[in-house]
């Protein structure tokens, strides 16, 4: 898999946003994990000697000193960090995902306040050990007051990591409450031009031929009963919209004849992958509208979906006219307008991740969608 900056900010923002469904490789979390265990650590040592050396400046600039209680801090912050870490990997499958999801807040902050603290309780003895294995050295089961502070600065400290962390997750939720409003503001604009679109294609065999019209009209509603459910939703599956780009062609093929063929090649595993739906359809109806539609013996059409390692490549590749062509005479406007609310859509449910690209085909145009990888989940 190719590690890639978007890769590696999607991993991070997973990690820390208390997601469920983690993105990027598995060990992509647990090197945050190690990090964050890097930051704990250098953020102790800071503390300690504070506490310790006070205004000794001879003891702030021993570097061996620093090297010494940062490698014990690491590795008692990393034992406590991996200890929470297998805590979340064997609970939330334990307790299932939707159900997690289903939680109130207080359910959700209670579970993920409870896993560190039980972390802490659990990985700083065995870290103590692992540096010391004197461990009454450290406790000081004979100094009640001790062990009492050690205990209030891990929970604090448990504490401080849950509510820092829950103030990123909380504004991940809104910027993700607000993507999800301005994507639905979107999907509205396109539902009409896609209509619009459909409704003239019979209007004009209205007049020449009433019973094509008849036909179309017919295959249209069908088309409309199957697919208005999913048109609404704000994520689908490429299974889902592969099927919707299917039963589109199945309607304009009953227009065009044997004029338009047409293939769908999905990936191999691939049904399960989520993306917003609609991302393919105006593609397909423009390549039809200004490639194929005004070609005299029409042409092919071949809709792909390949995954590129942590990406998910969909093609609408045609051998029409290609981007070059004179416009029709009468033609209707839209095609700019399209483009430019699906471009619009990537950039919102991506984040800029996704990228939209029109190239040349010879003959033909190639619409080609980059989009992170997302598979769905039960």
């Amino acid at each position: 898999m190719k590690i890639t900056p978007a890769l590696l900010l999607r991993s991070m923002q997973s990690w820390y946003s208390f997601d469920l469904v983690p993105q990027g490789p598995a060990w992509m979390q647990w090197l945050w994990t190690g990090l964050f265990a890097a930051v704990i650590a250098f953020g102790f040592t800071i503390l300690g000697f504070a506490f310790n050396a006070g205004g000794n400046l001879g003891r702030w600039l021993n570097g061996d000193n620093w090297l010494f209680w940062y490698q014990i801090n690491f590795v008692i912050a990393l034992t406590i960090s991996v200890t929470i870490h297998v805590l979340f990997e064997l609970i939330v499958p334990w307790i299932g995902v939707q159900r997690i999801r289903s939680f109130s807040h207080g359910q959700r902050s209670a579970l993920f306040t409870a896993v560190p603290i039980a972390g802490v309780v659990m990985g700083w003895p065995l870290g103590v050990w692992l540096v010391d294995d004197d461990l009454g050295r450290w406790i000081r089961w004979g100094e009640p007051g001790t062990l009492v502070g050690s205990a209030i600065l891990a929970l604090g400290a448990s504490g401080l990591i849950f509510l820092v962390f829950n103030a990123k997750a909380r504004q991940l939720q809104a910027e993700k409450r607000a993507t999800e409003a301005q994507l639905r503001l979107l999907q509205g604009q396109i539902e009409p031009h896609f209509l619009f679109n459909t409704l003239a294609n019979v209007q004009t065999l209205i007049d020449h031929d009433p019973a094509q019209a008849r036909q179309m009209l017919e295959a249209f509603t069908d088309y409309l009963r199957a697919s208005l459910g999913t048109l609404r939703g704000d994520q689908g599956t490429l299974a889902d919209e592969l099927a919707l780009v299917h039963a589109y062609l199945t309607l304009i093929q009953a227009r065009m004849g044997e004029r338009l063929r047409y293939r769908i090649e999905p990936a191999p595993g691939s049904a399960d992958i989520r993306l917003p739906p609609l991302l393919l359809q105006p593609l397909v109806e423009n390549a039809i509208h200004h490639g194929l539609e005004p070609k005299i013996d029409g042409g092919s059409l071949v809709v792909s979906a390949t995954v590129d390692g942590d990406t998910l490549v969909l093609r609408v590749a045609d051998d029409g006219l290609g981007r070059q062509a004179p416009p029709r005479l009468g033609a209707r406007a839209g095609n700019g307008l399209a483009l430019e609310n699906l471009r619009q859509r990537l950039a919102a449910a991506y984040a800029g991740q996704a990228s939209l690209v029109l190239d040349d085909g010879y003959p033909g145009t190639v619409a080609t969608i980059r989009l992170p990888l997302e598979r769905e989940t039960t």
